[in-house]
This record gives structure tokens, C-alpha cells and sequence, in this order.
């Protein structure tokens, strides 16, 4: 057995079973703690629904194991197993051209994958969310949005493909550098135009409509030094009860998006703070500098890819007979999470040092205490575990834990006051 081969099924088996390991963690704490309100949320989360949040993150850990198995059997299915390769023969007999053949080969092996998981997603929608009583999505709202997101991949991921594949065979052993301004261009193109052209295929968004909140945003709005789109309203409800607020767009297709449900929750103060967190995570740059750091850990991939695409022996020591400019490209996609996995605490890190820098901005230009409210309301209907494993929560939470978050922001109150 080739050493690469080693490695990679080395790194595959530990990070599968790591992810398990955390996976099973978080379903033991969080069953664990479901007959007890933590008691700083004692008068604001009655036991019903702490046990509803309880039931819900151990439905979704329980489902999440057959994900993290999954994962695993399409990266050594398509990598040692041979079905790139097979899919590769399968389309040599339509005579294409090798970058017409090559995207034709990614774009099939990438709806393969889909496929494989879509019955996970399914199951997801209609099994879990439904018996929670999240769920609000049709059948055929369901279907509307696959075939939707299959036609945006086509139109956008296909000449993508294309372009970096003809870069790969034409362009050098440079070609990285420019695929990398290529997928800079693309990534900017799409960030740009999602809040105005690609979102609205998916979802109704409305300027925001009542007189007191739309005054007291453009108020806040004007404190802060923001100028932008506006603030929309988007009907999440068509798909889910989950609320939620979320800042998109760059340059003047800015926009600051309210789920419909977070509205109909929320009081027009509570509101006000969550629209100041969203804002601090613009004027600190968040944003930017999340999206310039993923454009230089692109960089990063390309250049790496670079490298391996030009050793002969990535190709065998990963199922593939044949050296091609498009396998180099679905090997490296499918043998990489094994590689970075390991590194999924430092951004999850990052994230949170984002949230309690916003949080900090809000306090300084609504009530924080405000924001406190909000926050419980949302993980109390959301139905949010108020108790994760620790450790889990530090490997993978994108969000602090909902008594640090909490006690901070009552403590940023609390000097203000």
C-alpha cells in the first residue's frame, strides 16, 4: 500500500471516529441535563420546551451519526473504491473533448454524492423537523427548491468547472495562480449578487413595513454609520418556524434580512439589538475579513493542488489509473475534509470571537439587555440546548454557549447601566 494511500485512510478513520466520539458527547449532556432548566434561564424557559430543545438536538445527533458514516463511505467509495473512475469510463464513450469531458465528469460526480445524501435530507425535513413541529415545507416547495439549486449549479458551478479545468490543461504549471483570480472574481461576482438577483429565486423578501420598527432601524442605522439596501423581511415561514437575521451583500447590494418568524417573536426593542448585533459584525469587518481569509485559503488549495496534480503517484494512491486534469480536481475535493478537519476548532474559535466582539457593538449602540431577551426567546422557540457537551461545543459552535453569551451580555448591561 502506497504511503499516501495510508494517510489517507489514517486521517479518514480518526476524524470519523473523533466526529463520532463529539457527536456522542453532545447526545449524552444534553440528555443528561433535560429535566433541569439551568437556572439562569429558570424564569424565562419553562421545563417543557428546555425538554422539546432537549429531544430535538438528541433526534438530530442520533441522525447525525448515519452523516458522519456516510461521509465516509462516498470518500473511499469514490476515491479507492473506484467510482470516480467508473463514472470517468462511463462518460469516455460520448466522444467529448478532454475540458468538456472533464466538467461533464465533475458536475456527474458531484450529483452523484447529492444523490447519495439526499434521503438523509429528506428524512431531516419531513422526519425530525416535522415531529418538532419546525417544519412548513411542502412536497412540492421541496422538490421546487432542488431542482432550482440543481439549475444554479449548472448555470454557475458548470462554467466554473469549465474554465478551471481548461486553466488546469493549458495554462502551465502556473495555472493555479490563475484559477485562484478566476474563483476570486467568481467568489465576489456571487456575494455581490446573491441579496439582489439569486436569493429572491428562493424567497420572498419584502422592504421592512411597520412605521415604529422601520423608524427605529433607519435611527439605528444612521447611528452606526451604515448605509445600505435596507433592512428586508424575508418569509422564511414558507419553509420552517426557525427564526433568524442575517446580514448579505457587498459594496450597494448590502442588505440586513429578518426572517418573517423573528418579527412576528420579537418586540421592536429586541429587534432594534439584534439589528445592532448584525451591524457590528459589518463595521468591525467581520465580513471582509472572513471573506478575504476563505479567499487565501483558496489560494492555499489551488496552490496545493498544483502540487499533487503534477505527482503521478496522487493519482493510483487514491483509486485513479488514469492522471487527468479533473480527477486531481474531485480527489483533492474528496480527500481534503480529512486532511483540515482537525483544524474546525480555530474557525469555530474565530466565529465566536466574532459574536462576542458584535455583541459588545450592540451593547454600545442599543440595550444589551435587550439583545439577552431576544436571544432566549430565539433558543427557547428555535428550540436551541441550552446545555451542549463543552467540548463539543468548542470544536464545533460557530456561536458561544447560550450561558456564557447570556451572563456577557449581562454583565456589558450592567457597566453600561
Amino acid at each position: 500500500m502506497h504511503w499516501f494511500t495510508l494517510l489517507f485512510v489514517l486521517l479518514l478513520m480518526l476524524s470519523t471516529l473523533l466526529r463520532s466520539w463529539l457527536n456522542q458527547r453532545q447526545i449524552a449532556a444534553v440528555a443528561r441535563h433535560r429535566d433541569r432548566v439551568p437556572e439562569a434561564f429558570a424564569g424565562q424557559v419553562d421545563i417543557d420546551s428546555h425538554r422539546k430543545a432537549a429531544d430535538y438536538t438528541v433526534a438530530l445527533g442520533r441522525l447525525n451519526r448515519w452523516d458522519i458514516l456516510l461521509d465516509a463511505i462516498i470518500a473511499l467509495a469514490f476515491t479507492l473504491g473506484g467510482g470516480l473512475q467508473a463514472i470517468d469510463l462511463a462518460w469516455q464513450t460520448a466522444g467529448l473533448g478532454p475540458v468538456w469531458h472533464g466538467t461533464a465528469v465533475v458536475l456527474s460526480a458531484l450529483l452523484a454524492i447529492s444523490a447519495i445524501g439526499l434521503p438523509l435530507s429528506i428524512y431531516r425535513t419531513f422526519g425530525i423537523e416535522a415531529r418538532f413541529g419546525f417544519n412548513r415545507m411542502t412536497a412540492g416547495l421541496f422538490i421546487a427548491d432542488l431542482l432550482k439549486g440543481l439549475l444554479l449549479t449548472l448555470l454557475l458551478g458548470g462554467p466554473l468547472v469549465f474554465v478551471i479545468l481548461y486553466l488546469m490543461q493549458r495554462a502551465g504549471s502556473l495555472w493555479w495562480v490563475y484559477a485562484w483570480g478566476v474563483w476570486v472574481g467568481f467568489t465576489l461576482f456571487v456575494t455581490w449578487a446573491w441579496p439582489r438577483f439569486i436569493a429572491p429565486i428562493f424567497n420572498k423578501f419584502t422592504p421592512l413595513a411597520d412605521e415604529t420598527l422601520k423608524q427605529r432601524t433607519e435611527s439605528l442605522l444612521q447611528r452606526c454609520g451604515f448605509s445600505s439596501q435596507g433592512v428586508f423581511v424575508m418569509d422564511g415561514s414558507r419553509r420552517s418556524v426557525h427564526g433568524n437575521a442575517y446580514f448579505t451583500g457587498v459594496g450597494r447590494n448590502k442588505r440586513i434580512v429578518f426572517f418573517d418568524t423573528l418579527v412576528e417573536r420579537l418586540q421592536a426593542t429586541e429587534i432594534e439589538a439584534v439589528l445592532a448585533h448584525e451591524l457590528g459584525h459589518f463595521r468591525l469587518h467581520h465580513v471582509r475579513s472572513r471573506l478575504i481569509l476563505s479567499l487565501l485559503f483558496g489560494l492555499g488549495g489551488l496552490a496545493l493542488l498544483g502540487v499533487l496534480a503534477a505527482w503521478p503517484q496522487f493519482y493510483p494512491a487514491l483509486g485513479v489509473s488514469q492522471p487527468s486534469a479533473h480527477a486531481a480536481l474531485l480527489l483533492f475535493m474528496l480527500v481534503l475534509p480529512s486532511f483540515t478537519f482537525f483544524l474546525t476548532p480555530i474557525g469555530a474559535w474565530w466565529s465566536r470571537k466574532h459574536e462576542f466582539e458584535a455583541d459588545e457593538f450592540a451593547a454600545k449602540f442599543s440595550d444589551a439587555r435587550e439583545l439577552a431577551e431576544a436571544l432566549v426567546k430565539l433558543y427557547r422557540d428555535n428550540a436551541t440546548t441550552l446545555t451542549p457537551d463543552p467540548l463539543h461545543s468548542t470544536f464545533y459552535d460557530s456561536h458561544p454557549p447560550a450561558l456564557t453569551r447570556i451572563a456577557r451580555l449581562q454583565q456589558l448591561a450592567a457597566q453600561r447601566a
